[in-house]
């Protein structure tokens, strides 16, 4: 087992678990000193394709951007996010983590279950492909957001699809818009660390979309807190740029050969 990845699964109970998406090398290179894990994560087809959802976003995509967050990468785990039809079945699925591991060389590579894909992650373990997975609302799945596990039968319903996808070999799972108790209740009944998104305080870790923490996505929902606004320092900058170019301030001797 890659020692990355053993690393993460000893923080259970003992350290909470600090996790961001990138796509590109120069946001990863900052958070590689920081965070635990780093996603490239199909979220990327709203955060920089302006999709209204996952669906469309291709593997070569994942690739490309995978392949620059890795120059960028040195300590941190990082894992990709496997788009939407690409793991339809045990063979595409194989074929298709295969190629993303050994063009990107990440650590492991995140599946969204659909409850049919238990077999599939089993499979990919067994060829040593770790393997993270993923519940609760599931975007490539399910195109209505609710949260999730809000009564006590949901909530069981829910331990049981963590369960299974623990029993299958996946070394960590992603609990999104799960609510406190169900998340909790999964977290105290598995040996593999929870990553949440929207689901409480309770979860082994956190992961959060690099862009909307940092306030230039445009998307808050009630789960994330804006640590920045990006947005407005950007804009500043732009203005001042403009004002400079307006003015012929910019370049100035300092700024010509």
């Amino acid at each position: 087992m890659n020692k990355k990845i053993k690393n993460i699964i000893l923080k259970k109970n003992k350290s909470k678990i600090v996790s961001l998406t990138a796509y590109s090398k120069n946001i990863a290179k900052i958070l590689d000193r920081y965070v635990d894990i780093i996603l490239v994560g199909d979220s990327m087809a709203n955060v920089l394709y302006g999709h209204k959802n996952t669906h469309k976003i291709s593997l070569d995509n994942i690739i490309q951007h995978t392949i620059s967050v890795k120059m960028g990468v040195k300590k941190s785990l990082l894992v990709v996010d496997m788009p939407k039809g690409s793991y339809i079945n045990t063979r595409a699925a194989f074929k298709n983590a295969k190629l993303v591991i050994k063009k990107t060389k990440c650590d492991a590579i995140k599946l969204e279950n659909n409850k049919n894909n238990y077999k599939i992650i089993k499979y990919l373990v067994k060829k040593k492909i770790p393997v993270m997975g993923h519940i609760g609302y599931t975007p490539q799945f399910k195109n209505k957001f609710k949260i999730e596990g809000q009564s006590k039968q949901q909530a069981i319903k829910l331990l049981h699809e963590a369960k299974a996808i623990e029993e299958a070999g996946a070394f960590s799972i992603v609990l999104e818009c799960l609510s406190p108790y169900s998340a909790k209740l999964i977290t105290e009944s598995i040996k593999i660390p929870t990553i949440g998104i929207g689901s409480g305080i309770n979860c082994d870790g956190q992961i959060l979309v690099t862009d909307d923490m940092l306030g230039i996505s445009g998307f808050y929902p009630r789960f994330v807190k804006k640590y920045a606004n990006l947005q407005k320092i950007i804009k500043t900058a732009i203005k001042k740029f403009k004002k400079d170019v307006r003015n012929e301030k910019f370049p100035s001797n300092s700024n010509t050969f």
